[in-house]
Protein backbone atom coordinates (compact mmCIF):
# COMPACT_ATOMS: atom_id res chain seq x y z
CA UNK A 1 0.00 0.00 0.00
CA UNK A 2 2.85 2.00 0.91
CA UNK A 3 4.78 1.77 -2.20
CA UNK A 4 1.51 2.95 -4.82
CA UNK A 5 0.77 5.66 -2.22
CA UNK A 6 4.11 6.94 -2.52
CA UNK A 7 4.38 7.03 -6.37
CA UNK A 8 1.11 8.14 -6.70
CA UNK A 9 1.91 11.28 -4.25
CA UNK A 10 5.38 11.84 -6.12
CA UNK A 11 4.03 11.38 -9.42
CA UNK A 12 1.31 14.31 -8.36
CA UNK A 13 3.97 16.53 -7.09
CA UNK A 14 5.59 16.42 -10.38
CA UNK A 15 4.85 19.72 -12.34
CA UNK A 16 2.00 20.36 -9.90
CA UNK A 17 1.93 23.75 -10.88
CA UNK A 18 1.60 22.88 -14.58
CA UNK A 19 3.89 26.22 -14.86
CA UNK A 20 0.31 28.16 -12.87
CA UNK A 21 -1.55 27.45 -15.70
CA UNK A 22 -5.18 27.36 -14.67
CA UNK A 23 -7.90 26.53 -17.18
CA UNK A 24 -11.40 27.18 -17.20
CA UNK A 25 -13.00 24.49 -15.03
CA UNK A 26 -10.75 24.77 -12.07
CA UNK A 27 -11.53 28.77 -12.75
CA UNK A 28 -15.34 28.11 -11.63
CA UNK A 29 -13.94 25.78 -8.71
CA UNK A 30 -11.58 28.80 -7.33
CA UNK A 31 -14.35 31.07 -8.30
CA UNK A 32 -16.82 29.03 -6.29
CA UNK A 33 -14.93 27.93 -3.60
CA UNK A 34 -14.03 32.05 -2.68
CA UNK A 35 -17.47 32.87 -2.35
CA UNK A 36 -19.28 33.17 0.77
CA UNK A 37 -21.57 29.84 1.65
CA UNK A 38 -24.52 32.86 1.99
CA UNK A 39 -23.90 33.42 -1.64
CA UNK A 40 -22.96 29.96 -2.92
CA UNK A 41 -26.48 28.58 -1.93
CA UNK A 42 -28.19 30.87 -4.15
CA UNK A 43 -25.78 30.29 -7.07
CA UNK A 44 -26.33 26.29 -6.65
CA UNK A 45 -29.59 26.90 -7.36
CA UNK A 46 -29.30 28.50 -10.68
CA UNK A 47 -26.29 26.82 -11.62
CA UNK A 48 -23.52 23.74 -11.64
CA UNK A 49 -25.70 22.03 -8.55
CA UNK A 50 -24.42 19.17 -9.69
CA UNK A 51 -21.02 19.78 -7.95
CA UNK A 52 -22.74 21.83 -4.91
CA UNK A 53 -20.83 19.54 -2.32
CA UNK A 54 -17.13 19.69 -3.56
CA UNK A 55 -17.24 23.15 -4.27
CA UNK A 56 -18.19 23.79 -0.11
CA UNK A 57 -15.32 21.54 0.62
CA UNK A 58 -13.16 23.33 -1.38
CA UNK A 59 -14.69 26.65 0.46
CA UNK A 60 -13.78 24.91 3.60
CA UNK A 61 -10.28 23.84 2.24
CA UNK A 62 -9.03 27.02 1.19
CA UNK A 63 -10.71 28.55 4.91
CA UNK A 64 -8.21 26.80 6.42
CA UNK A 65 -5.27 27.57 3.86
CA UNK A 66 -2.52 29.28 5.41
CA UNK A 67 -2.08 32.29 3.35
CA UNK A 68 1.46 32.67 3.82
CA UNK A 69 2.03 28.85 2.57
CA UNK A 70 -0.97 30.03 -0.48
CA UNK A 71 1.24 32.84 -1.53
CA UNK A 72 4.40 30.83 -1.30
CA UNK A 73 2.51 27.93 -3.33
CA UNK A 74 0.10 30.02 -5.30
CA UNK A 75 -2.86 29.25 -5.96
CA UNK A 76 -2.76 26.24 -8.48
CA UNK A 77 -1.05 24.14 -5.98
CA UNK A 78 -3.89 24.83 -3.57
CA UNK A 79 -6.26 23.85 -6.07
CA UNK A 80 -4.84 20.89 -6.83
CA UNK A 81 -3.55 19.53 -3.34
CA UNK A 82 -6.75 18.20 -2.47
CA UNK A 83 -7.34 16.19 -5.56
CA UNK A 84 -3.41 14.82 -5.15
CA UNK A 85 -4.25 13.49 -1.58
CA UNK A 86 -7.52 11.84 -2.91
CA UNK A 87 -5.69 10.05 -5.93
CA UNK A 88 -3.04 9.22 -3.12
CA UNK A 89 -5.72 7.64 -1.22
CA UNK A 90 -7.50 6.00 -4.04
CA UNK A 91 -4.08 4.21 -5.15
CA UNK A 92 -4.06 2.75 -1.49
CA UNK A 93 -7.58 1.85 -1.60
CA UNK A 94 -6.80 -0.31 -5.14
CA UNK A 95 -3.63 -1.92 -3.12
CA UNK A 96 -5.39 -3.02 -0.82
CA UNK A 97 -8.24 -4.46 -3.03
CA UNK A 98 -5.81 -6.01 -5.09
CA UNK A 99 -3.92 -7.64 -2.06
CA UNK A 100 -7.59 -9.05 -0.55
CA UNK A 101 -8.11 -10.41 -4.13
CA UNK A 102 -5.31 -12.19 -5.29
CA UNK A 103 -2.77 -11.54 -2.95
CA UNK A 104 -0.03 -8.92 -1.68
CA UNK A 105 1.75 -8.92 -4.57
CA UNK A 106 -0.82 -8.67 -6.92
CA UNK A 107 -2.29 -5.59 -4.82
CA UNK A 108 1.22 -3.65 -4.89
CA UNK A 109 1.59 -4.57 -8.81
CA UNK A 110 -2.06 -3.37 -9.29
CA UNK A 111 -1.37 -0.07 -6.93
CA UNK A 112 1.38 0.87 -9.36
CA UNK A 113 -0.28 0.32 -12.35
CA UNK A 114 -3.46 2.44 -11.21
CA UNK A 115 -0.67 5.27 -10.87
CA UNK A 116 0.91 4.84 -13.78
CA UNK A 117 -1.81 5.50 -15.94
CA UNK A 118 -1.86 9.13 -17.21
CA UNK A 119 -5.37 9.54 -17.27
CA UNK A 120 -4.95 9.38 -13.08
CA UNK A 121 -2.35 11.62 -13.05
CA UNK A 122 -4.16 14.01 -14.98
CA UNK A 123 -7.26 14.23 -12.50
CA UNK A 124 -4.90 13.85 -9.44
CA UNK A 125 -3.52 17.44 -11.09
CA UNK A 126 -6.82 18.56 -11.79
CA UNK A 127 -8.83 20.98 -8.89
CA UNK A 128 -12.39 19.49 -9.77
CA UNK A 129 -14.18 16.57 -8.12
CA UNK A 130 -13.39 13.42 -9.92
CA UNK A 131 -10.43 12.34 -7.84
CA UNK A 132 -12.28 12.60 -5.23
CA UNK A 133 -14.86 10.50 -6.40
CA UNK A 134 -12.20 7.39 -7.75
CA UNK A 135 -11.44 7.73 -4.12
CA UNK A 136 -14.65 7.56 -2.28
CA UNK A 137 -15.80 4.92 -5.27
CA UNK A 138 -12.68 2.57 -4.46
CA UNK A 139 -13.32 2.64 -0.64
CA UNK A 140 -16.55 1.86 -1.41
CA UNK A 141 -15.59 -1.24 -3.13
CA UNK A 142 -13.60 -2.53 -0.56
CA UNK A 143 -16.43 -2.25 1.64
CA UNK A 144 -18.45 -4.07 -0.92
CA UNK A 145 -15.89 -6.84 -0.60
CA UNK A 146 -15.67 -7.19 3.00
CA UNK A 147 -19.48 -7.16 3.65
CA UNK A 148 -19.74 -9.64 1.05
CA UNK A 149 -17.19 -11.64 3.08
CA UNK A 150 -18.25 -11.32 6.62
CA UNK A 151 -21.73 -9.33 6.16
CA UNK A 152 -22.30 -6.72 9.03
CA UNK A 153 -24.86 -4.09 9.28
CA UNK A 154 -21.73 -1.62 10.26
CA UNK A 155 -20.05 -2.18 6.67
CA UNK A 156 -22.74 -2.07 4.51
CA UNK A 157 -23.98 1.20 6.31
CA UNK A 158 -20.35 2.49 5.47
CA UNK A 159 -20.78 1.38 1.78
CA UNK A 160 -23.68 2.99 1.53
CA UNK A 161 -22.80 6.37 3.15
CA UNK A 162 -19.35 6.39 0.69
CA UNK A 163 -21.23 5.74 -1.86
CA UNK A 164 -24.09 8.61 -1.67
CA UNK A 165 -21.38 10.94 -0.60
CA UNK A 166 -19.63 10.06 -4.13
CA UNK A 167 -22.93 10.28 -5.85
CA UNK A 168 -23.46 13.51 -4.13
CA UNK A 169 -19.83 14.76 -5.31
CA UNK A 170 -20.93 13.66 -9.02
CA UNK A 171 -24.02 11.80 -10.02
CA UNK A 172 -22.33 9.37 -12.51
CA UNK A 173 -20.40 7.82 -9.42
CA UNK A 174 -24.07 5.73 -9.00
CA UNK A 175 -22.98 4.13 -12.43
CA UNK A 176 -20.82 2.17 -10.22
CA UNK A 177 -23.39 0.11 -8.47
CA UNK A 178 -24.52 -1.69 -11.31
CA UNK A 179 -20.81 -2.82 -11.48
CA UNK A 180 -20.88 -3.77 -7.75
CA UNK A 181 -24.34 -5.70 -7.89
CA UNK A 182 -23.05 -7.67 -10.78
CA UNK A 183 -19.93 -8.51 -9.10
CA UNK A 184 -21.43 -9.94 -6.67
CA UNK A 185 -24.16 -12.34 -8.83
CA UNK A 186 -20.55 -13.38 -10.63
CA UNK A 187 -19.12 -14.58 -7.38
CA UNK A 188 -22.12 -15.87 -6.29
CA UNK A 189 -22.59 -14.59 -2.85
CA UNK A 190 -25.49 -16.03 -0.76
CA UNK A 191 -29.09 -14.12 -1.63
CA UNK A 192 -28.60 -12.57 1.63
CA UNK A 193 -25.48 -10.72 0.77
CA UNK A 194 -27.35 -9.84 -2.69
CA UNK A 195 -29.97 -8.42 -0.83
CA UNK A 196 -28.08 -6.54 1.87
CA UNK A 197 -26.31 -4.89 -1.41
CA UNK A 198 -29.65 -4.22 -3.21
CA UNK A 199 -31.37 -2.08 0.57
CA UNK A 200 -27.67 -0.02 0.50
CA UNK A 201 -28.03 0.75 -3.34
CA UNK A 202 -31.68 1.72 -3.07
CA UNK A 203 -30.49 4.20 -0.13
CA UNK A 204 -28.04 5.77 -2.00
CA UNK A 205 -30.08 6.35 -4.92
CA UNK A 206 -33.03 7.42 -2.28
CA UNK A 207 -30.56 10.15 -0.72
CA UNK A 208 -29.32 11.10 -4.74
CA UNK A 209 -32.60 11.16 -5.95
CA UNK A 210 -33.40 14.91 -4.92
CA UNK A 211 -30.08 16.14 -6.18
CA UNK A 212 -30.66 14.24 -9.53
CA UNK A 213 -34.28 15.51 -9.97
CA UNK A 214 -33.41 19.55 -9.46
CA UNK A 215 -30.05 18.95 -11.39
CA UNK A 216 -32.60 18.40 -14.44
CA UNK A 217 -33.65 21.66 -14.76
CA UNK A 218 -29.86 22.60 -14.96
CA UNK A 219 -29.23 20.62 -17.87
CA UNK A 220 -28.77 23.05 -20.58
CA UNK A 221 -25.39 24.08 -18.71
CA UNK A 222 -23.91 20.54 -20.47
CA UNK A 223 -25.35 21.41 -23.87
CA UNK A 224 -21.93 22.03 -25.16
CA UNK A 225 -21.46 18.27 -24.91
CA UNK A 226 -21.55 16.58 -28.41
CA UNK A 227 -21.11 12.86 -29.60
CA UNK A 228 -17.86 11.21 -26.89
CA UNK A 229 -14.82 12.72 -27.92
CA UNK A 230 -12.89 9.96 -30.30
CA UNK A 231 -9.65 10.53 -27.97
CA UNK A 232 -11.62 9.29 -24.72
CA UNK A 233 -13.14 6.81 -26.28
CA UNK A 234 -9.96 5.34 -27.27
CA UNK A 235 -8.31 5.28 -24.31
CA UNK A 236 -11.01 3.82 -22.66
CA UNK A 237 -10.97 1.31 -25.63
CA UNK A 238 -7.46 0.55 -25.08
CA UNK A 239 -7.53 0.32 -21.38
CA UNK A 240 -10.72 -2.33 -22.00
CA UNK A 241 -8.74 -4.48 -24.41
CA UNK A 242 -6.09 -4.59 -22.30
CA UNK A 243 -7.75 -5.67 -19.30
CA UNK A 244 -9.86 -8.35 -21.19
CA UNK A 245 -6.32 -9.70 -22.02
CA UNK A 246 -5.45 -9.95 -18.53
CA UNK A 247 -8.67 -11.47 -17.51
CA UNK A 248 -7.99 -14.12 -19.32
CA UNK A 249 -4.97 -15.14 -17.05
CA UNK A 250 -5.65 -17.70 -14.84
CA UNK A 251 -5.52 -16.08 -11.08
CA UNK A 252 -6.29 -18.32 -7.83
CA UNK A 253 -9.10 -16.35 -5.74
CA UNK A 254 -8.28 -15.33 -2.50
CA UNK A 255 -11.30 -13.77 -1.54
CA UNK A 256 -14.86 -13.60 -1.32
CA UNK A 257 -15.34 -12.04 -4.58
CA UNK A 258 -12.46 -12.98 -7.27
CA UNK A 259 -10.61 -10.54 -9.40
CA UNK A 260 -12.35 -11.50 -12.56
CA UNK A 261 -15.68 -10.72 -11.18
CA UNK A 262 -15.73 -7.55 -9.60
CA UNK A 263 -12.88 -6.07 -11.65
CA UNK A 264 -14.47 -6.58 -15.19
CA UNK A 265 -17.59 -5.11 -14.39
CA UNK A 266 -16.29 -2.23 -12.68
CA UNK A 267 -14.23 -1.76 -16.06
CA UNK A 268 -16.80 -1.62 -18.64
CA UNK A 269 -20.11 -1.43 -17.32
CA UNK A 270 -20.00 2.27 -16.01
CA UNK A 271 -18.48 3.52 -19.30
CA UNK A 272 -20.95 1.19 -21.26
CA UNK A 273 -23.61 2.48 -19.44
CA UNK A 274 -22.92 6.52 -19.70
CA UNK A 275 -22.23 5.85 -23.37
CA UNK A 276 -25.96 4.30 -23.61
CA UNK A 277 -26.92 7.30 -22.25
CA UNK A 278 -25.19 9.55 -24.78
CA UNK A 279 -27.72 8.34 -27.60
CA UNK A 280 -30.45 9.67 -25.48
CA UNK A 281 -28.80 12.87 -24.13
CA UNK A 282 -25.16 13.53 -24.84
CA UNK A 283 -23.05 12.90 -21.71
CA UNK A 284 -20.17 10.94 -22.26
CA UNK A 285 -16.72 12.51 -20.78
CA UNK A 286 -14.34 10.35 -19.62
CA UNK A 287 -13.68 11.87 -16.31
CA UNK A 288 -17.17 11.51 -15.17
CA UNK A 289 -16.74 7.35 -14.68
CA UNK A 290 -12.57 7.90 -13.91
CA UNK A 291 -12.34 5.11 -10.94
CA UNK A 292 -13.05 2.79 -14.42
CA UNK A 293 -9.62 2.55 -14.14
CA UNK A 294 -9.02 0.68 -10.69
CA UNK A 295 -10.80 -1.92 -12.34
CA UNK A 296 -8.03 -2.10 -15.14
CA UNK A 297 -5.61 -1.80 -12.44
CA UNK A 298 -7.43 -4.52 -10.51
CA UNK A 299 -6.77 -7.11 -13.39
CA UNK A 300 -3.31 -5.85 -14.50
CA UNK A 301 -2.07 -6.19 -10.80
CA UNK A 302 -3.46 -10.04 -10.70
CA UNK A 303 -1.62 -10.78 -14.63
CA UNK A 304 1.58 -9.08 -13.43
CA UNK A 305 1.82 -10.86 -10.26
CA UNK A 306 1.23 -14.05 -11.92
CA UNK A 307 3.66 -13.68 -15.17
CA UNK A 308 6.42 -11.86 -12.91
CA UNK A 309 6.11 -14.67 -9.61
CA UNK A 310 9.45 -15.80 -8.60
CA UNK A 311 11.97 -17.88 -10.48
CA UNK A 312 11.19 -21.91 -9.94
CA UNK A 313 7.40 -21.67 -9.39
CA UNK A 314 5.55 -23.86 -12.22
CA UNK A 315 9.67 -24.04 -14.07
CA UNK A 316 9.70 -20.19 -14.64
CA UNK A 317 13.21 -19.12 -15.69
CA UNK A 318 14.74 -16.22 -14.25
CA UNK A 319 15.09 -15.42 -17.67
CA UNK A 320 11.75 -14.48 -18.48
CA UNK A 321 10.70 -12.70 -15.63
CA UNK A 322 13.69 -10.53 -16.69
CA UNK A 323 12.36 -9.97 -20.41
CA UNK A 324 8.74 -9.30 -18.88
CA UNK A 325 10.34 -6.64 -16.33
CA UNK A 326 12.02 -5.81 -19.12
CA UNK A 327 8.88 -5.39 -21.21
CA UNK A 328 7.35 -3.57 -18.11
CA UNK A 329 9.73 -1.09 -18.00
CA UNK A 330 9.80 -0.03 -21.63
CA UNK A 331 5.77 -0.07 -21.58
CA UNK A 332 6.56 2.45 -18.54
CA UNK A 333 8.98 4.66 -20.52
CA UNK A 334 7.11 4.55 -23.36
CA UNK A 335 4.03 6.53 -21.21
CA UNK A 336 6.68 9.47 -20.35
CA UNK A 337 6.36 12.28 -23.31
CA UNK A 338 2.32 11.84 -22.40
CA UNK A 339 2.94 12.26 -18.48
CA UNK A 340 5.54 15.15 -19.50
CA UNK A 341 2.47 16.82 -21.78
CA UNK A 342 0.02 16.54 -19.01
CA UNK A 343 2.12 18.99 -16.76
CA UNK A 344 2.03 21.34 -19.67
CA UNK A 345 -0.10 24.03 -19.78
CA UNK A 346 -1.29 23.02 -23.51
CA UNK A 347 -2.55 19.66 -21.50
CA UNK A 348 -5.68 21.76 -21.64
CA UNK A 349 -8.10 23.41 -23.27
CA UNK A 350 -7.27 26.93 -22.51
CA UNK A 351 -5.27 28.78 -20.02
CA UNK A 352 -6.86 31.65 -18.00
CA UNK A 353 -3.52 32.51 -16.52
CA UNK A 354 -1.98 33.32 -19.60
CA UNK A 355 -5.01 35.11 -20.78
CA UNK A 356 -4.40 37.22 -17.78
CA UNK A 357 -1.02 37.98 -18.42
CA UNK A 358 -1.73 38.99 -22.05
CA UNK A 359 -4.64 41.67 -21.36
CA UNK A 360 -2.19 43.06 -18.53
CA UNK A 361 0.21 43.17 -21.69
CA UNK A 362 -2.17 44.89 -23.97
CA UNK A 363 -4.23 46.97 -21.76
CA UNK A 364 -3.37 50.37 -19.96
CA UNK A 365 -5.67 52.01 -17.39
CA UNK A 366 -9.07 52.81 -18.80
CA UNK A 367 -9.09 50.65 -21.74
CA UNK A 368 -12.57 48.91 -22.37
CA UNK A 369 -12.82 45.27 -21.45
CA UNK A 370 -15.08 42.72 -23.29
CA UNK A 371 -14.96 38.59 -23.38
CA UNK A 372 -16.42 37.15 -26.27
CA UNK A 373 -18.32 35.27 -25.78
CA UNK A 374 -19.50 36.13 -22.37
CA UNK A 375 -18.80 33.13 -20.51
CA UNK A 376 -15.48 33.72 -21.04
CA UNK A 377 -15.53 36.03 -17.98
CA UNK A 378 -14.65 33.01 -15.90
CA UNK A 379 -11.03 33.25 -16.65
CA UNK A 380 -10.90 36.66 -15.07
CA UNK A 381 -11.40 34.30 -11.72
CA UNK A 382 -8.27 32.96 -10.61
CA UNK A 383 -6.49 36.85 -11.14
CA UNK A 384 -8.85 39.78 -11.05
CA UNK A 385 -5.72 41.73 -10.30
CA UNK A 386 -4.48 41.52 -13.85
CA UNK A 387 -7.92 43.10 -15.21
CA UNK A 388 -8.12 46.15 -12.22
CA UNK A 389 -8.32 49.18 -14.07
CA UNK A 390 -10.29 48.44 -16.79
CA UNK A 391 -13.91 48.80 -17.84
CA UNK A 392 -16.28 45.29 -18.40
CA UNK A 393 -18.37 47.66 -20.77
CA UNK A 394 -20.66 44.10 -20.79
CA UNK A 395 -21.26 43.72 -17.24
CA UNK A 396 -24.47 44.25 -15.62
CA UNK A 397 -24.18 42.50 -12.58
CA UNK A 398 -21.13 40.54 -11.44
CA UNK A 399 -21.19 36.85 -11.19
CA UNK A 400 -21.85 37.29 -7.06
CA UNK A 401 -24.59 40.16 -7.20
CA UNK A 402 -26.31 38.23 -10.02
CA UNK A 403 -26.02 34.60 -8.50
CA UNK A 404 -24.60 32.85 -11.97
CA UNK A 405 -20.85 31.57 -12.85
CA UNK A 406 -20.32 34.40 -15.42
CA UNK A 407 -22.10 37.66 -14.00
CA UNK A 408 -25.36 38.74 -16.13
CA UNK A 409 -24.42 41.27 -19.22
CA UNK A 410 -26.52 44.63 -20.55
CA UNK A 411 -28.77 44.71 -23.65
CA UNK A 412 -27.41 44.60 -27.02
CA UNK A 413 -28.07 48.47 -27.97
CA UNK A 414 -26.41 49.31 -24.23
CA UNK A 415 -23.29 46.99 -25.00
CA UNK A 416 -22.90 49.42 -28.21
CA UNK A 417 -23.16 52.68 -26.63
CA UNK A 418 -20.74 51.83 -23.93
CA UNK A 419 -18.41 50.72 -26.83
CA UNK A 420 -18.77 53.95 -28.80
CA UNK A 421 -18.02 55.87 -26.02
CA UNK A 422 -14.74 54.57 -25.26
CA UNK A 423 -11.58 54.72 -27.26
CA UNK A 424 -9.68 51.45 -27.05
CA UNK A 425 -11.35 48.16 -26.13
CA UNK A 426 -9.20 44.63 -25.19
CA UNK A 427 -11.18 41.70 -26.28
CA UNK A 428 -10.29 38.31 -24.73
CA UNK A 429 -12.31 35.72 -26.51
CA UNK A 430 -12.26 32.23 -28.34
CA UNK A 431 -9.69 31.89 -30.79
CA UNK A 432 -10.48 31.60 -34.75
CA UNK A 433 -13.04 28.44 -35.71
CA UNK A 434 -15.10 28.53 -32.59
CA UNK A 435 -18.89 28.36 -32.63
CA UNK A 436 -20.10 31.98 -32.23
CA UNK A 437 -22.76 32.77 -29.79
CA UNK A 438 -25.69 34.40 -31.79
CA UNK A 439 -27.48 35.65 -28.71
CA UNK A 440 -28.14 40.16 -29.05
CA UNK A 441 -25.28 41.02 -26.77
CA UNK A 442 -22.65 38.71 -28.73
CA UNK A 443 -23.77 40.43 -32.00
CA UNK A 444 -24.06 43.78 -30.95
CA UNK A 445 -19.92 43.50 -29.98
CA UNK A 446 -18.83 41.81 -32.89
CA UNK A 447 -20.74 44.33 -35.03
CA UNK A 448 -19.58 47.06 -33.63
CA UNK A 449 -16.10 45.84 -33.36
CA UNK A 450 -16.27 45.42 -36.90
CA UNK A 451 -17.84 48.83 -37.67
CA UNK A 452 -16.34 50.98 -35.35
CA UNK A 453 -12.66 50.17 -34.54
CA UNK A 454 -9.93 48.71 -36.23
CA UNK A 455 -7.28 46.15 -34.58
CA UNK A 456 -3.60 47.49 -33.01
CA UNK A 457 -2.43 44.17 -31.56
CA UNK A 458 -3.74 40.74 -31.33
CA UNK A 459 -2.01 37.94 -29.50
CA UNK A 460 -2.70 34.31 -29.37
CA UNK A 461 -2.81 31.75 -26.15
CA UNK A 462 -3.47 28.27 -25.30
CA UNK A 463 -6.98 28.38 -26.01
CA UNK A 464 -7.80 32.12 -26.55
CA UNK A 465 -7.11 35.28 -28.34
CA UNK A 466 -6.36 38.64 -26.83
CA UNK A 467 -6.85 41.46 -28.79
CA UNK A 468 -6.85 45.16 -28.53
CA UNK A 469 -8.96 47.46 -30.77
CA UNK A 470 -8.62 51.37 -30.93
CA UNK A 471 -11.06 53.72 -32.91
CA UNK A 472 -9.67 54.36 -36.20
CA UNK A 473 -6.42 56.08 -35.71
CA UNK A 474 -6.02 56.10 -32.25
CA UNK A 475 -3.19 53.03 -32.05
CA UNK A 476 -0.87 55.39 -30.40
CA UNK A 477 1.94 52.95 -30.34
CA UNK A 478 3.45 50.40 -31.87
CA UNK A 479 2.70 46.91 -30.43
CA UNK A 480 3.96 43.32 -31.21
CA UNK A 481 1.84 40.94 -33.48
CA UNK A 482 -0.12 43.34 -35.01
CA UNK A 483 -2.18 41.84 -37.17
CA UNK A 484 -2.90 43.89 -40.46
Amino acid sequence: MLTPSGLILLLGAWGIRRQEAIWRDEAVTYDMAHRALADLWPTLQHVDVVHGLYYALMHLWFAGYDPALGAALGEAIGLRLPSVAAMTAAAAGVALLGARLAGRRAGLFAGVTFALVPVVQQYAQEGRSYAMVCALVVWATYLLVSAAARPRRGLWCAYAALMLIACLLHEFAALALPAHGTALVLAHRPRRVRRAWALAAVTVLAGLAPLAVFSTRQAAQVSWLMWPDPVQLLTFATLAVLGGGCARIRVPSRGPVGVRALALPLLLLPTLFLWLLSYAEPAYVDRYVLYYVAGFALLAGAALARLLRPAGEDGQTRARGRRRAAALVLVAAALLPVDVHLRSPDSRVDDATAVARAVRELAAPGDGLLFLPARRRIWMAPHPHDFRGLTDLALARSPVASHTLYGTERSGDAITGRMLAARRIVVAGDPPGQPVDLSDQEIAKRITLRDAFEVCASTEVRGARTTLYARPGRCARPWPNVVG
